[in-house]
Parts: C-alpha cells; sequence; structure tokens
C-alpha cells in the first residue's frame, strides 16, 4: 500500500502515484486531491522505501506506521505536532518504537513521521503492511522480453545490408562526375 504514496522534497504532505509519463510522474495531493506532474529534477521517495534508524537494524516505515496505529487505535495524534517540544516527541515516539536510535532519529523526523501518519488516516489509508503481489505481473514482462529477443535477431541484419548496398552506389555515382 506505501508503494503508491509519495514524498516529493520540497513540498509539504504526502502523494498519491496516479500515472507515469514520459520523464515525469503524474501524483496527487493526500490533503486536496489537486494533480500535478514531478519531474526527474523532484527527489521523490516511496514511502515503502523508508526506514527508521533503531539500535539493531533499521525498521521499515510500514511496522512503525503499524505499531502507531495500534498504540493510537487508528486515532489521530492528539497534541499538536508543529508546537510540540523534542522532549514530548521523543517520550511518545518511545512509546511507538521503544528501541529506535535516539542519536539518528532527530525530533523533525519523529515530528514529520507523526504528520504523515495523520495525513494517511485523513485520507482513509490504515494498512501500511505491503500484500504480496500476484504474479500476473511478471508474465507481460517475459513476453516483452521474447518480443524484444525476437526483433534483435535477423532483421536488423538485413538492414546493414541495405545500407552498405546504397553507400556504395552512392559512391560509385560521385566517381563518374569526377
Amino acid at each position: 500500500m506505501l508503494k503508491n504514496i509519495l514524498a516529493v522534497t520540497g513540498k509539504p504532505g504526502l502523494y498519491r502515484l496516479v500515472s507515469r509519463g514520459a520523464n515525469m510522474l503524474i501524483v496527487e495531493s493526500l490533503e486536496d486531491g489537486k494533480r500535478f506532474p514531478t519531474y526527474a529534477r523532484d527527489k521523490i521517495v516511496s514511502l515503502a522505501d523508508i526506514s527508521m534508524f533503531t539500535i539493531s537494524d533499521d525498521k521499515p516505515l510500514s511496522e512503525v506506521l503499524t505499531s502507531l496505529r495500534d498504540k493510537q487505535k487508528a486515532e489521530p495524534v492528539a497534541f499538536d505536532i508543529k508546537k510540540a517540544d523534542n522532549d514530548t516527541l521523543r517520550n511518545f515516539f518511545a512509546e511507538v518504537l521503544p528501541d529506535f536510535d535516539r542519536d539518528r532519529v532527530y525530533p523533525s523526523d519523529i515530528r514529520k513521521l507523526l504528520l504523515w501518519y495523520n495525513l494517511l488516516l485523513k485520507a482513509g489509508i490504515t494498512e501500511y503492511a505491503e500484500q504480496e503481489e500476484n504474479t500476473t505481473e511478471e508474465k507481460p514482462i517475459l513476453k516483452e522480453e521474447e518480443h524484444a529477443a525476437k526483433k534483435t535477431t535477423q532483421p536488423k541484419q538485413q538492414v546493414k545490408t541495405q545500407k552498405s548496398a546504397a553507400t556504395k552506389t552512392k559512391t560509385g555515382v560521385g566517381a563518374k562526375k569526377g
């Protein structure tokens, strides 16, 4: 579920991937539903690719959000996230993820996570764990590979011989004029 939810650097909030175009993605804001293109110059990160630092291993964001949802009973965070002091944020987050690395997870990271959680809830997204995908997506990829393999065999060789014959003809015509 989090694969299609994106964070765009320099833009507040979260976005849902709507479509892919040539050298761009069409995204829709989870807050107001406005759509706009994002280009290769924009840094775009899927929430499925984000993890939080812990003392032992990194924890995927889906697990952190699930833990937060369970702690909050699928309700938004009650306190004012933007005005909360650093100690309040760290103590609250310690209840969600007790072994988070206090040196590498900054209060701004916790603040952003809590804001994202509230946005996801507001958008009706409450399931964060990735479901296993069907193998139906693999079949078109295999067909495309087979199709590409068929194209790269003999037709290219025939085109090369025709081009070299045309080049010889042009040089022969030029020699008669000289």
